[in-house]
């Protein structure tokens, strides 16, 4: 097994890697204290071809691997985690359109959402339904050739500003069996916002509450058949898991760049601090913890693409150790700051608090730990 990147591969990380540190690092502390979503910018982005990395290229996707998007998203993170973030739920999205969607759908939907004309917010989060999404509320009844959507999602990413939303509503019983996906337009009568929260991190992507109130979507909007809609949104969460933990990855590499040059800068007590040994070795351990973290980051996005029978454990895997490191490393990187890692400027602060989140979304750590056990074990252990 070849664990290095191709030609090919390296010159897409380096095209990140020069948008991240062009495009995202210079303005990604004043998007966060404004709360500010920046559109072009992320349009910028998918002129890259990073708005459909894994959509196949007849509707403008990049046609990549999830191990590109791996590397991409990395790379994107070390300029900001929480931009890099939302492009990963739109590709995410746009992923779901291109797998399970029809002809029609792709057409329909995939040219714009490639180019960011379009923006795409997923939902399947519930007031009352969190970890346990297939207790989800929302309900779609079938009225001839519409669906009349009504309930809440919440911890919306992108909501009220994105112009579609891949929604998981119940159009049958209960249980996992009884969701279906439904692609609703934003500018549909009856779908309105929540107020913008107010979050610990991701302060450069709105996060709102998405109410649907006889919201009526075409039955020729649903992917797939009736009752396919959580296994649509599983399969979604697996490279989701995959992303989340790469964004984890590139924010956390970030943060110890900035740690190596202030180690360097820095002196105490007649020397620098790169001359202590006792640090010396802290950030020996976070490199490490990082190294290891990306390799098997890699393992599982190249068995997502093999479509190997581990690959959702491996995904889970991966969300969750890559996650828990990145977040240490980031942390550690500010202790190793000082009381200048507690300042805004210096922008350790942000990447902690922008990392902490993804220990959450795309299905807790705990969560991860259950999907692991169970494939394991086997049954609902």
């Amino acid at each position: 097994m070849d664990f290095g990147l191709n030609e090919e591969q390296a010159a897409i990380r380096a095209m990140a890697a020069r948008f991240a540190n062009e495009q995202l690092a210079p303005h990604a502390l004043d998007w966060d204290e404004r709360k500010h979503f920046p559109v072009g910018t992320l349009r910028q982005a998918a002129e890259l071809g990073f708005a459909g990395i894994y959509v196949r290229d007849e509707v403008g996707g990049s046609g990549l691997t999830r191990l590109d998007a791996a590397v991409i998203f990395e790379a994107l993170a070390t300029g900001c985690p929480t931009i890099a973030a939302y492009i990963s739920i739109h590709n995410m999205c746009a992923w779901m359109i291109d797998a399970f969607g029809d002809e029609d759908q792709r057409q329909r939907f995939l040219p714009g959402l490639t180019s960011m004309a379009s923006l795409a917010s997923y939902c399947l989060t519930e007031p009352g339904a969190g970890s346990d999404a297939s207790a989800l509320r929302t309900r779609a009844v079938r009225d001839g050739d519409h669906y009349v959507i009504d309930g809440q999602k919440q911890f919306i990413s992108g909501a009220g500003v994105s112009d579609l939303y891949v929604v998981m509503a119940r159009t049958g019983g209960e249980g996992p069996r009884g969701i279906s996906a439904l692609v609703a337009p934003g500018d549909t009568p009856g779908l309105s916002f929540g107020a913008n929260e107010r979050k610990m991190g991701w302060n450069a992507q709105p996060t709102r509450t998405v109410v649907f109130e006889g919201v009526r979507v075409p039955v020729a909007n649903r992917l797939g058949a009736e009752g396919d809609g959580f296994r649509i949104a599983m399969a979604g969460l697996d490279g989701g898991r995959l992303n989340i933990a790469a964004c984890s990855l590139g924010g956390a590499q970030a943060a110890l760049d900035k740690t190596l040059v202030y180690l360097r800068e820095r002196h105490a007590f007649g020397q620098a601090l790169a001359a202590f040994q006792a640090l010396q070795f802290r950030v020996a351990d976070m490199a490490t913890e990082l190294e290891v973290a990306r390799t098997f980051l890699w393992r599982a996005a190249s068995a997502l693409d093999t479509k190997s029978p581990d690959a959702t454990k491996l995904c889970a895997m991966a969300k969750r150790f890559v996650t828990d490191a990145a977040f240490e490393v980031a942390n550690q990187a500010l202790q190793l700051h000082g009381g200048y890692g507690y300042l805004a400027e210096y922008g350790i602060e942000k990447i902690v608090r922008d990392l902490r989140v993804h220990q959450i979304l795309e299905g807790t750590n705990e969560i991860m730990q259950v999907i692991i056990a169970r494939s394991l074990l086997g049954g609902r252990s």
